[in-house]
């Protein structure tokens, strides 16, 4: 096939995209001031569009133009003999063969030579075609389920390796689709890393035993065995996780805390890890946080009209101080941050101070504590006041202290989120008076408190509607008809399917309570009443209980009743 050059790139533009010479030689003119491609200049220049662009490159090089690649093109058994590395570096992907020719999809023309390679890695018929650098990644990034190793495949290396020359110092991978190193250990927690991004787990324990280690997932909350290596394997595992999180592979006495930062595909992934000494060697949890999943709209929480309604006059206040309770896992920071994302405008200062920080926040300033240089909870916000803030963030209020400098923040003029370790709305009260808070504090600073849980919602895949037993509308206080008409309740559950892998839940949403510190519980703050009665009164004046939120969710088929009452066993 002739390659040669038939019409100038000029001329091919004009005609398919109605470029005029003056325009054509403004960007001849920035290409020899920047060495920027042509291409690029006249795409930013909004003279022509990228896809034109191509076309005329394809026109002039002779060669057939895609401007677009549907994953169905992709050519899987040929792909696989390709190093996936080798065809992201060089943005190629064959496809699927027509008139006894495999079509190999190229972003460079200049780069024809690429195709002998792939003719000699293949042993196949192959010819180039057009198509544009970034269509190429995405149906590369669609491969790489097929792509990866699986961790169970990679135990089966392990017998004829030498395990103490594996867990040698190289650099971080920064993306694991294009990692080349060829040590089991190192594919072993690249295998575990992917799997686990794969299957939505929020962290991966790695836990030693006498004879064993056992890996297990957390999923929507619940730990689920993936993997049991022989003990041989633990020491250079966690060797390797020391490296990626820069830790010190030495010290095995004392707990260690660091980070990692990968990449699959286009998803970015930081990881947290905490390693702790336990009884037969090392126990180390990575926590893993997806940015790509990071819920950033109140409208994706799952929150009931009534409560969104409330809650959207809350964060709008100009004072005061609004709580988000609940336990480790409960959603309670991604709760804030979309509350943070919902009211952020060029016309606020929104400062935030978090440990850690878990994810950046466009347009808003995020300080990490660091308690080694005496840079607290207390001491940032302190400094943080001399900002001129509008809107304050204190990831958690862990002590008398921070209390204090919080509700001085909102008596004079700041609106402050922040976040407690209790069971219910009420309990966030006495907490703060068992800190030492003097009850009028507590009373004229608080303006609302919030609880949550996170429960799992039935998979859709398997989906199906029951008619529940008696004892299971009575645990959740339901008659054995429902209010409209007296038709039957009918429920829905998750039968088990591969989607859900066999549980027949698959993602979480969260149920919520909030209590508005209205002129009564203000009193009954005052008063030093208990939390049981400040919940009985706010649930007189309209509150919806956590249970009571979740039995709406068991009605309108999102999760089910056993849910509702797992996580809300100590909360009623």
């Amino acid at each position: 096939m002739s390659v040669g050059v038939q019409k100038r790139l000029g001329d091919l533009l004009r005609d398919i995209a109605g470029l005029t010479e003056a325009r054509l030689n403004e960007a001849l003119a920035q290409q020899r001031e920047s060495g920027a491609p042509l291409g690029e200049i006249l795409v930013n220049l909004r003279y022509v569009t990228r896809e034109q662009f191509l076309e005329a490159l394809a026109r002039q090089f002779d060669l057939p133009f895609l401007p677009a690649l549907p994953r169905t093109s992709v050519n899987g058994p040929l792909l696989a003999k390709i190093p996936l590395s080798f065809a992201k570096r060089y943005g190629l992907v064959p496809l699927v063969e027509a008139h006894g020719q495999v079509p190999v999809a190229i972003a460079d023309p200049l780069n024809l030579h690429l195709i002998d390679d792939v003719r000699l890695l293949t042993g196949a018929p192959v010819t180039p075609v057009l198509a544009s650098a970034e269509a190429i990644e995405e149906v590369l990034h669609a491969q790489y389920e097929q792509a990866q190793e699986t961790a169970e495949q990679v135990i089966e290396d392990l017998d004829s390796t030498h395990l103490n020359q594996l867990a040698e110092s190289i650099e971080e991978t920064t993306d694991l689709l294009t990692a080349t190193e060829d040590a089991p250990i190192i594919r072993l927690l690249n295998s575990l890393m992917f799997r686990a991004v794969k299957e939505r787990a929020s962290d991966i324990h790695i836990e030693p035993y006498e004879r064993e280690v056992v890996v297990r997932y957390r999923i929507d909350g619940v730990l689920h065995n993936v993997l049991t290596p022989p003990k041989r394997v633990h020491a250079a595992l966690i060797s390797r996780v020391k490296i990626m999180a820069g830790l010190d592979i030495a010290e095995r006495r004392t707990p260690q805390d660091g980070r990692i930062g990968i990449r699959i595909g286009d998803r970015e992934v930081d990881i947290r890890v905490s390693i702790i000494p336990v009884a037969n060697g090392e126990r180390a949890v990575l926590r893993l946080l997806d940015k790509e999943h990071l819920l950033l709209d109140l409208d994706q929480l799952g929150l009931s009209p009534t409560i969104r309604q409330r809650f959207d006059h809350l964060i709008r206040l100009p004072h005061g101080i609004l709580l988000v309770t609940g336990p480790t896992g409960s959603g309670k920071t991604t709760t804030l941050y979309a509350a943070l994302s919902q009211i952020n405008s060029p016309d606020k200062n929104i400062l935030t101070i978090e440990d850690p920080i878990e994810y950046q926040l466009k347009g808003i300033g995020q300080m990490q504590i660091n308690p080694k240089i005496n840079l607290t909870f207390a001491s940032s916000l302190r400094s943080i006041l001399r900002q001129d803030p509008d809107v304050i963030l204190v990831g958690e209020i862990r002590d008398a202290e921070t209390a204090e400098i919080s509700i001085h923040a909102a008596l004079t003029g700041h609106l402050v989120f922040s976040t407690l370790h209790t069971n219910d709305a009420a309990g966030a009260v006495t907490r703060l008076i068992d800190m030492g808070i003097e009850p009028f504090l507590v009373a004229s600073s608080v303006v609302a408190i919030m609880a949550q849980r996170l429960v799992r919602t039935i998979c859709s895949s398997c989906r199906q509607s029951h008619a529940p037993a008696p004892e299971e509308l009575a645990r959740l206080g339901l008659a054995r008809s429902s209010a409209d008409g007296g038709r039957p309740v009918m429920l829905s559950r998750g039968a088990g399917c591969p989607a859900c892998a066999g549980s027949g839940y698959r993602g979480r949403v969260a149920i919520y309570e909030i209590l508005v510190v209205d002129d009564q519980i203000r009193r009954m703050i005052m008063a030093k009443a208990d939390a049981k009665a400040i919940g009985d009164a706010a649930v007189a004046a309209g509150m919806r209980t956590l249970r009571e939120d979740g039995m709406a969710k068991v009605l309108q088929g999102a999760t089910t009743a056993e849910e509702v009452l797992r996580v809300t066993q100590q909360a009623v």
